[in-house]
């Protein structure tokens, strides 16, 4: 039997809680203590003029979307499973997931380019962390982004981020949630600690930091990064 560990989720909310069920459900502790806070942006508006087709690679941005506008009809092409999953959630109908990163996604989309006539629209934060409107543009797809919120990080005070740098592993479901580690690790080092990223991309701002591994998935899928919690090689 696998042994009982203690997971830090760093992710937002209400992602955090989601997969914090998925954690407890594996036999693990789950220590839910988000990094990072998404706060929409109240004057951002939606226009739709032109448009053919939504891209999303976050659910965050799905949310963001869905508590701004009413739509729902059009084609929603989403970078991953989990953001899929949050899309049909939403209301959408017609959802194609890339089942992979924002390159994988502009692919996708771009091989359906023929059927694109206008505008394939990109809702999502202020930091994102790849350029698909620029992906799309080399693959001649029409394309721009719609800001919709920020991913603001959240820091932790010395006793609290004490307790959680003991946690066996610490899971990232973004490079701006290893980018708030890395700061906490460099004030409260955790050589034990295990870094378990979505993709490489994803932990690529952990550097140098000693942790006791920085590993990720074969695939961005968050059940692929589950399952990283019991592998020890």
């Amino acid at each position: 039997m696998a042994r009982r560990q203690k997971i830090w989720i760093t992710r937002a909310q209400p992602g955090a809680d989601v997969t914090a069920e998925r954690v407890r459900a594996m036999g693990h502790d789950a220590v839910v203590a988000p990094l990072l806070e998404v706060r929409l942006l109240p004057e951002a508006t939606v226009d739709l003029r032109g448009v053919v087709a939504l891209a999303f690679t976050s659910a965050n941005g799905v949310r963001a979307f869905a508590d701004k506008s009413g739509e729902r009809a059009l084609t929603v092409f989403a970078v991953g499973a989990a953001t899929a999953l949050a899309a049909r959630k939403a209301g959408f109908k017609s959802v194609l997931s890339a089942d992979g990163d924002v390159l994988a996604l502009a692919e996708g989309i771009a091989a359906r380019r023929n059927e694109l006539r206008g505008v394939v629209l990109h809702p999502g934060a202020f930091d994102l962390a790849g350029d698909l409107v620029g992906a799309l543009e080399k693959h001649r797809v029409e394309a721009r982004r719609l800001t919709l919120y920020e991913t603001v990080p959240i820091e932790p005070d010395d006793a609290t981020a004490e307790v959680l740098c003991r946690s066996d592993v610490a899971l990232l479901h973004s490079a701006r949630a290893a980018e708030a580690l890395a700061g906490v690790l460099k004030r409260h080092p955790a050589p034990h600690m295990r870094a378990l990223g979505l993709s490489k991309a994803v932990v690529q701002p952990l550097g140098r930091i000693a942790t006791g591994g920085k590993i990720y998935p074969p695939f961005p899928l968050e059940a692929a990064l589950l399952n990283l919690i019991d592998r020890r090689s």
